[in-house]
């Protein structure tokens, strides 16, 4: 599958966020962030709102129904956190770029469309990058 321009930014800068986690050492994934307790959570959260966005990106996908609830992506520990970040980023491309740029993705931090809902997710993604 050959992915778009706009695919590929968000896969490129979630790919180089999930590397840093990736490379960090036990204890700077467990020092604290403002606004976190660490920076493995940190990635959590941010990874739990790429999933819940992808979640309502295939919801639009499949119908633009509710897509059912929201199934939430469990902490799998500090060390998994880098993979999780890629795995639910490339999932939230993969399901943007399937929808035209103007369709209707409703997450629940407010319904936009796809392009707008990409847009959310590269600003997340360097907000996390800056604190971490």
């Amino acid at each position: 599958m050959s992915e778009t321009p706009d695919e590929k930014t968000l896969v490129e800068a979630v790919d180089a966020l999930a590397d840093r986690f990736r490379a960090m050492p036990q204890s700077r994934l467990l020092g604290a962030v403002p606004g976190h307790p660490s920076r493995a959570a940190a990635g959590l959260a941010l990874a739990r709102r790429l999933a819940a966005a992808a979640q309502a990106a295939e919801a639009a996908r499949s119908g633009g129904g509710a897509g059912g609830p929201l199934r939430e992506l469990p902490d799998a520990g500090a060390f998994a956190v880098g993979d999780q970040l890629a795995v639910v980023g490339h999932d939230l491309a993969v399901a943007l770029d399937a929808l035209p740029a103007d369709a209707v993705v409703a997450p629940a931090d407010g319904a936009a469309t796809a392009e707008e809902v990409r847009a959310r997710a590269l600003r997340w993604l360097a907000e996390t990058g800056a604190a971490v």
